[in-house]
């Protein structure tokens, strides 16, 4: 796969019968290279959406499928006000395009390219069924600024290694955003569509997505007005200084957006572009770029959702402990940064990046609990779940990853609290119990005296819970079992 497209053969001039645009993680009408190309055709236009929950496919966690319903709702209003139409269907995906091909009389079905390794071994087979039944089949680039196969450290091997993957990207000229379409006339008949709500992709009862809801706004034009916010305000600007300040709206929220493709990597960093060249900016496309590397491990190691990339930690003698865990997912640790994230990532379906390594690093190591159960429980909860990012993120806390943290780098959630949410704004946010704690106790509650709590109205054990474990037991636990287990080899 190289190039901008892969084609089989040409449509000639007995070849007129419509496109099938297949949408993915792509909902979006701009810089879509796939629609353009379509559109360019000037034959009939067939979007369609597959929801293929079969095993060839990764299933959506539920506060995905939440933004799905969004993201589809408005890819589909888009479409309408284009003059056409999103054609919705459930079931394998293979099975579901070949139908459609038999209904509207397709010649062609173009997409835009995934690289979790799930649709792409799928992709491949479509790609080759569909082609043996003469049918023009192409694939395209919309998801990254680089494909993983486009990027190779200097012996021509994959790159397991962050900065030098991105000195090497930078050393590249990034391609430039496709422009949004001219949609040509419709087909004669549209095929027959499921209705979206039918799919019942979001909560009923009990309905847990009243943050969400308060909070986003799926589809093309909420991730427009993101990125119009965050440029125009002066967040871009303080992006280097406030990305690690949980308390403040210092960063882009782009995430989901990014994850449903609802904005490519390239219309943000055309727009930065367009702004000029400044330090903080360029301290945000460094993030895009950790987005293309977990992308590109991803690629070049497809187990990496599952399996350690450090194969020494498959001696990593991980505790059973569902109360815990429990006690981790429902943010009632008595840690309250720890918390305090995992209080905002149950409202709001998101979590800020500093406080994502802190509650890894303490699951992980404070608690010794796997780190796949950890990313599994982000994957069904995260608005912005991604595989490659959600999978490398915590292999790089857990340090089992590649260019991964060390493993003896064990947050200290108190000290972290202090340092990045020193006046406890974040903290009170998402921890309103503690909201009348002075700044110097609310990292550590259990450093107060009774009548600092009471006055506080605060009760350790009844309206707050005390620590789950001791830091400096645990921190010494984790690094006893890094050196005997994976350093010692044992």
């Amino acid at each position: 796969m190289t190039g901008a497209s892969q084609a089989a053969g040409d449509c000639g001039p007995g070849s007129r019968g419509p496109v099938l645009v297949w949408f993915r993680r792509d909902l979006r009408l701009a810089d879509n290279p796939a629609l353009a190309e379509a559109a360019g055709s000037g034959r009939p236009v067939v979007p369609v959406y597959i929801l293929d929950e079969t095993p060839d496919c990764r299933r959506f966690g539920g506060a995905a499928l939440w933004w799905l319903h969004g993201s589809l709702r408005s890819l589909g209003e888009s479409l309408e006000s284009a003059g056409s139409r999103l054609i919705l269907r459930r079931g394998r995906a293979g099975e579901a395009l070949a139908e459609l091909v038999r209904e509207t009389g397709a010649s062609a079905v173009f997409w835009n390219r995934l690289h979790d390794p799930l649709p792409v071994a799928r992709d491949r087979k479509i790609m080759s069924g569909l082609r043996e039944g003469g049918l023009d089949v192409r694939s395209f680039n919309s998801a990254l600024l680089f494909e993983p196969w486009r990027v190779s450290t200097k012996s021509g091997s994959p790159c397991r290694v962050f900065t030098p993957f991105w000195r090497s990207c930078l050393a590249r000229e990034f391609d430039q955003p496709v422009a949004m379409p001219v949609l040509p006339a419709a087909p004669a008949s549209w095929p027959a569509s499921d209705v979206l709500d039918d799919w019942e992709l979001r909560p009923t009862s009990p309905d847990w997505a009243s943050g969400l809801r308060a909070e986003w706004r799926p589809g093309e034009a909420g991730a427009a007005r993101r990125l119009e916010s965050f440029l125009e305000g002066a967040r871009v600007e303080r992006y280097g200084e406030d990305r690690d300040v949980p308390g403040q709206p210092g960063t882009s929220m782009l995430s989901p957006h990014l994850a449903f493709g609802e904005i490519g990597p390239r219309q943000i960093v055309d727009a930065l572009a367009a702004l000029g060249p400044d330090a903080e900016r360029g301290a945000f496309v460094r993030e895009l770029g950790w987005r293309e590397f977990c992308h590109h491990l991803l690629f070049h190691n497809p187990e990496m959702g599952e399996r350690n990339l450090r194969p020494e930690f498959d001696r990593m003698p991980w505790r059973e402990d569902a109360a815990a865990l429990r006690l981790w997912q429902r943010g009632k640790t008595g840690y309250p940064f720890v918390d305090a994230g995992m209080r905002e990532l149950r409202t709001r379906g998101w979590m800020h990046n500093r406080l994502r390594m802190i509650v890894a690093s303490f699951l992980t190591k404070h608690l010794l609990i796997d780190w796949r159960l950890g990313a599994a429980w982000f994957w069904d909860s995260l608005v912005d779940a991604d595989w490659a990012n959600n999978s490398a993120g915590w292999q790089w806390t857990a340090g089992s990853g590649a260019d991964a943290a060390p493993y003896f780098r064990i947050f200290n959630p108190v000290a972290q609290s202090k340092r990045h949410d020193p006046d406890g704004a974040y903290l009170r946010t998402w921890l309103p119990e503690l909201a009348r704690l002075p700044d110097r106790l609310i990292h550590a509650p259990w450093q107060a005296t009774e009548s600092e709590l009471a006055e506080a109205g605060v009760e350790l054990g009844a309206t707050y819970p005390l620590p789950v474990v001791d830091h400096s037991f645990a921190r010494q636990r984790a690094l006893d079992t890094y050196a005997s287990r994976i350093r010692g080899g044992s």
